[in-house]
């Protein structure tokens, strides 16, 4: 009797499509911006407690380094940048996924105890100009460099001539300015606000839309993703009140 039982059950199950078949694992590879390191591994692993059959690899660097691996052929499903030049370049964009989601703020942050004494973006303009400050910034293909370079152009200032003046020194993303600045290693630098609550830094002075624009940080699944249905489900969560929480915890603007 037992045994007819049980294959009782099991027909019924069948009919009922309810097999306990296991879901598919699936391997996401998210390529995204330097800045977004904490908030980004916070949120995958909030994700995947709820989606256990999907795993969520990162490449977190500058957007510039990120834009070139992708165009030279490294897998990557999600692109999230730091900058809309990056994403704009980039002609595998699947341009209906493709989202403005954070806005973040570009800041003049300080070591410890400031023993330069940096007061704000207007001082720093000056002692630039007269050679009394140690300036870090990101490269020239880094996003918060580029943010950087349209400050130095707002006050008249050229930075090859501030290079040459030794006044200025470099980090290939913006964690290694952050780096530089909480090391002492410099004066002062300039970070996003989310790196600085990061850090723990002391920021002196927030830069206005006027100086350098406004920071948004696009989003958009790749034509070239194998997962594209899971990458797209993926970003939908990152406009998910749980991730919007994550995101302003640290002084992110969600805007998607």
């Amino acid at each position: 009797m037992k045994k007819i039982a049980a294959m009782l059950l099991a027909g019924m199950m069948l009919l009922c499509g309810c097999t306990t078949t296991k879901a598919e694992q699936v391997e996401l590879t998210v390529f995204a911006a330097a800045s977004l390191t904490e908030t980004m591994t916070e949120i995958a692993e909030l994700y995947s407690a709820e989606h256990p059959n999907v795993t969520i690899e990162f490449n977190f660097d500058s957007s510039g380094t990120l834009k070139t691996q992708i165009e030279e052929g490294a897998v990557c499903d999600l692109f999230l940048s730091a900058g809309q030049k990056q994403m704009n370049e980039l002609d595998v964009v699947l341009e209906e996924s493709r989202t403005d989601l954070l806005e973040n703020q570009v800041t003049l942050c300080v070591p410890a105890g400031n023993p330069a004494n940096v007061t704000g973006f207007d001082d720093l303009a000056a002692r630039l100009a007269d050679g009394s400050v140690f300036l870090a910034m990101g490269n020239a293909d880094v996003p918060v460099g580029q943010y950087t370079q349209k400050i130095l152009t707002y006050y008249g200032l050229e930075e090859e001539a501030l290079a040459a003046a030794g006044v200025l020194t470099y980090g290939t993303n913006v964690k290694e300015v952050t780096t530089q600045i909480a090391e002492g290693a410099v004066n002062c630098g300039v970070i996003y606000s989310t790196d600085a609550f990061s850090a723990g830094l002391t920021i002196v002075d927030t830069a206005t839309a006027e100086m350098c624009g406004q920071v948004i940080y696009p989003a958009a699944v790749l034509e070239t993703s194998t997962h594209s249905k899971e990458a797209q489900e993926f970003l939908d969560y990152l406009r998910t009140d749980d991730a919007a929480a994550v995101f302003e915890a640290v002084g992110f603007k969600v805007l998607a």
